[in-house]
């Protein structure tokens, strides 16, 4: 059975989401364009462009998330047309004690998607939290 685009882009953001879990740096790297633009919640406040600078990105966020933190989606929603597609989603990202001080935060996630020889890549990846003072 033959995939639809929406199904292609959502099992690839969930891998991605299992392979950053996990702390599996090629898991998260897969399915990335070269030129990647990532805005991230930690600087560089102007963002990291290309996939060498987005690889150096993980292994401080694995070391912080091998202290227990979870990473996981919650939900996840996709627009995809021929050959351009977008994603957003909240994640559970946080520690146990994150989670006490702050049950209701979530990750905010957007993902920007173009097909590539036929398959689709992530050009753009936005995560984000909301102000602490936001939240009530």
């Amino acid at each position: 059975m033959v995939m639809s685009d929406e199904e292609q882009v959502e099992n690839l953001i969930r891998n991605w989401a299992a392979a950053v879990h996990a702390g599996d740096l090629d898991g998260v790297l897969a399915g990335h364009a070269a030129d990647i633009v990532m805005f991230d919640v930690p600087p560089p406040y102007e963002g990291v462009r290309g996939i060498d600078a987005y690889r150096e990105t993980w292994p401080p966020f694995f070391e912080w998330q091998a202290q227990g933190a979870a990473f996981e989606i919650e939900s996840l929603d996709v627009t995809a047309g021929d050959d351009v597609a977008f994603a957003h989603a909240l994640l559970r990202c946080g520690t146990p004690q994150d989670f006490a001080d702050r049950p209701a935060q979530r990750l905010r996630l957007t993902v920007g998607l173009r097909k590539e020889d036929g398959r689709w890549v992530v050009a753009h990846e936005h995560h984000s939290f909301p102000e602490a003072g936001d939240a009530l």
